[in-house]
Parts: C-alpha cells; structure tokens; sequence
C-alpha cells in the first residue's frame, strides 16, 4: 500500500488512464486533455499486452471518453453505464453489478472498474467537502461487493487516477497528483509499504502479476 504515489501531468481523466495502461507520461502517448486523438506512435496498452499474452480481459467503466483506452477486440467482455444519464451514484452501483456477474460466470484473467461517483462528485461540490466524502464511502462500499466475490487466488488493486483540489484538478498541486495505491491478494504481504510508487508503474505491475511481458516501450516498473 502507499497513500503517496505520483500521477502524471496533466493530471487530468484520460491522459492520466492512458499513462495508466500504456505505463509512459503524456507527452509520449500525447493525449493532453480529456479528447482522445489516435497516437502518433502507437504503444500496446495493458489490455493488448495481455491480449497478446492469450489473457480474458474485462472493462466496466462509467464515463464514456475511457473506451479508448482497449483497442479493438483487445477484451473479451465491455459493458459501459452513462454517468450522465443515469447519475453517478447509480452508475457506480449498477456498472459494480455488471462487473461482479462477469467475474463470477467467467472467470477472467483481468477486470477493470471504473467508479467515476468520486470525480463527479468532486467538479460538483469540492474535494473533501461532505458531499464528496459520501461519495467516497458509496465507492468504497462497491469495492467490497467486488472483493467479496474475489476466490482466493485473486489480486485487487484499487487507486485513484487524479487527485483534486476546491472543484477542480489537472495542476501539478500536491492535492491532484498524490494518489493511494492499495494491493491485496495471496501472497502479498500487508504490511509492504511501496515507495516511490507512480501510476505508470501500475500496468507492467499487471503484467507481472499475470505473468505477461511488458510492453517494449513501457517505461513504468513493476511494484512487486
């Protein structure tokens, strides 16, 4: 665990997701804002590293613009739940149910989950402010309903993209760029406290965990 590991700059939505699969700062994969814009020079992502790697990934999300990040036929099951037009908070519990029913009846290699509540809740009413905090607590409450359905052999790992500060992110305060990392599973010891932790060592961590090569260009190293 650390509660002090690094994002990237810009630390905004997507740029920060892209450097979190493609384990390279933004001015490598070049997305800057939160408008994808196909790469100039192309890096697998996680998801095509395990795809190559013969690995079952699946993607649950909540905020529309993250369906860049698995190019195409990379997963093996996707499901997206509009925090727009359902609300976050709903959003967030019913992209939880789709993820826990996908990983009870296939059993797959990797599963991301996107609980966007948090982000919305922050633009809305100002990190840390009581409406936030509650936001964080629904959140937390949706990573429960997932570990509890985890076998034994699983790994969860939960983090955070971007931090935020007043109503707002994307500076380079310490307030947007310290992020939490947690890690828990089978032979991983609790009281391992990583340092110098930074999101784009999150992917050939993965990687490593599944046994899969990182991808050549990555530049992140593995945590474990």
């Amino acid at each position: 665990y650390t509660s002090d590991a690094r994002t990237v700059m810009p630390s905004v939505t997507l740029p920060c997701h892209m450097s979190l699969f493609h384990s390279v700062p933004p001015e490598r994969h070049g997305i800057l804002t939160n408008t994808y814009t196909p790469q100039v020079r192309p890096i697998n992502g996680l998801f095509e590293q395990l795809r190559q790697g013969k690995k079952t990934c699946g993607f649950f999300y909540n905020w529309g613009a993250l369906r860049d990040l698995a190019k195409p036929d990379s997963i093996a099951y996707g499901c997206y739940v509009s925090g727009r037009i359902y609300g976050y908070e709903g959003a967030n519990r019913k992209v939880t149910v789709e993820a826990i029913s996908y990983i009870k009846n296939y059993d797959p290699d990797f599963t991301f989950l996107y609980l966007g509540y948090t982000d919305e809740a922050g633009h809305a009413y100002g990190w840390m402010s009581e409406e936030y905090i509650k936001s964080v607590y629904q959140s937390w409450e949706c990573i429960e309903k997932v570990a509890a359905v985890l076998s034994d052999d699983c790994i969860l790992m939960v983090t955070s993209d971007h931090g935020g500060h007043d109503r707002s992110h994307g500076s380079d305060l310490k307030e947007d760029m310290t992020i939490p990392l947690f890690i828990k599973g089978k032979g991983i010891s609790p009281f391992l406290e990583l340092n110098d932790a930074n999101i784009i060592d999150i992917a050939p961590t993965v990687a490593k965990l599944l046994g899969v090569e990182a991808a050549a260009e990555w530049e992140g190293k593995s945590l474990l």
